[in-house]
């Protein structure tokens, strides 16, 4: 199998989005941060240098940084990653490069303690700058250069391999009965005994009978920590002998992504003080006959396999705390509106810590994921972590930034592509001098 076939869906937001409640109030048309490109079109425009960013901040944890470039190389030096080259003026070569190139900025930049000054001005020197188009301009023609940020995580739960009064909700493997292309992936349906292909399961014919029977992975104590788990696409689950199942995402039944919370907005059942990972949960906790109304309007359902060393991100390698994202990714390469694996910068407000506090962030990711509701130029998820903290801080990330993505220049290709390394080390390249 591929990795797009064995990837961990980075996911979504737990609560996912309500497109007037994030930024309707500040404009006469709401922005719908899920409205899709034209076919055929990309998400990045290739700026001139006078619309550069200030890049004299990297508040992304070098070591996280340079562990993420080394995940996202490792994809792009697989034969299949050339798939989805080239995205605009970028081919397969200069994309690996620029990883390259980036990872022997961050070192120089560590080691020698350069100043911001250097950083800024060594990224402005070396690499050619895109920026996102961002969500349609809902009052004139173009777009909006707004991305709606959200964050995502891998929950820690409690978890038996058998069913008993405490451990009730089943978690499940890929059915046997899953059609997908063999080549993209992407879900077709339902293979029936006479070989037709049919809609697969619902969430709510897979959660309301026993359609899926000895397939069990894992029982979670509560409805809420199963839903959880199918829409973060992975998680650790520490078994009642101390040990943890590792379980990572291995299809889903095909169907988009919908959100439970907007339709409990819409209809008045919860405030937009409640739009919240910890205020849905405090509300089904206070009124668990609803519990299945709402989340059963998500027909989509993720099925899991054991996994270790991850999670692992859409390209098949593990995604780093806060040195990794999610943006959309098509299964057609014609239709790939991001370029995988590249390095991104992002501007925007981010959770200072589980209260929610924000505070400004500039940094450096890798696009390494996607996930259900992630679709769109006006999306990206920002992979926070593992367990109890990071579902909390997670739940808060809820912001509207700038992303932009980094190419090295076409005449730095050959010098950082890795099979031709200069024998010095990253740290002393001639490419690495003052600018």
């Amino acid at each position: 199998m591929n990795a797009v076939l064995k990837r961990t869906f980075g996911s979504v937001l737990l609560l996912a989005l309500s497109l007037s409640f994030a930024a309707g109030c500040r404009n006469k048309k709401p922005i719908d941060f899920l409205g899709e490109l034209p076919e055929g079109e990309v998400a990045l425009r290739k700026l001139s240098p006078d619309e550069y960013p200030d890049f004299s901040v990297n508040m992304t944890d070098p070591d996280a940084l340079i562990r993420s470039i080394d995940m996202s190389m490792a994809y792009l030096q697989k034969p299949s990653s050339k798939r989805y080259y080239p995205y605009l003026d970028i081919d397969h070569d200069r994309a690996l490069a620029s990883c390259n190139a980036l990872k022997a900025v961050i070192i120089e930049y560590r080691a020698n303690n350069r100043s911001a000054d250097y950083l800024n001005g060594i990224i402005r020197q070396m690499f050619d700058v895109y920026v996102s188009k961002g969500a349609p301009d809902p009052n004139r023609a173009g777009y909006t250069e707004r991305v709606l940020f959200t964050g995502y995580f891998t929950p820690i739960y409690d978890a038996s391999l058998t069913k008993d009064s405490t451990f009730k909700y089943p978690l499940y493997r890929r059915p046997a009965d899953l059609a997908t292309d063999p080549a993209t992936g992407e879900v077709l349906g339902r293979r029936t005994a006479d070989g037709s292909i049919v809609p697969y399961y619902t969430r709510r014919e897979i959660e309301s009978s026993d359609v899926l029977a000895g397939n069990e992975i894992a029982f979670v104590k509560t409805a809420w920590e199963a839903y959880t788990i199918t829409i973060q696409g992975s998680a650790r689950l520490r078994l009642p002998d101390g040990n943890i199942l590792e379980i990572g995402w291995d299809g889903f039944n095909g169907y988009e992504y919908s959100s439970p919370g907007e339709k409990m907005l819409a209809d008045g059942v919860i405030t937009k003080e409640q739009y919240s990972a910890k205020g849905l949960r405090t509300f089904f906790e206070q009124n668990p006959e609803m519990m299945s109304k709402y989340l059963w309007t998500n027909d989509r359902y993720v099925f899991f396999t054991e996994t270790t060393g991850g999670p692992y991100g859409a390209l098949g390698v593990p995604v780093t705390p806060w040195a990794s994202i999610a943006v959309d990714k098509k299964h057609d390469p014609a239709r790939n509106i991001y370029p995988r694996a590249m390095p991104a910068f992002l501007t925007v407000p981010v959770p200072a810590d589980e209260t929610g506090t924000p505070r400004d962030f500039r940094g450096f990711m890798m696009d390494q994921d996607t996930g259900g509701a992630i679709r769109a130029a006006g999306r990206c998820d920002i992979y926070m972590g593992i367990g109890e903290q990071a579902e909390k801080v997670a739940g808060h990330q809820l912001h509207e930034g700038k992303l932009y993505y980094i190419a090295v220049k076409p005449e730095y290709v050959q010098r950082y592509l890795p099979a031709q390394q200069p024998k010095a080390s990253p740290a002393t390249s001639p490419a690495l001098t003052n600018p």
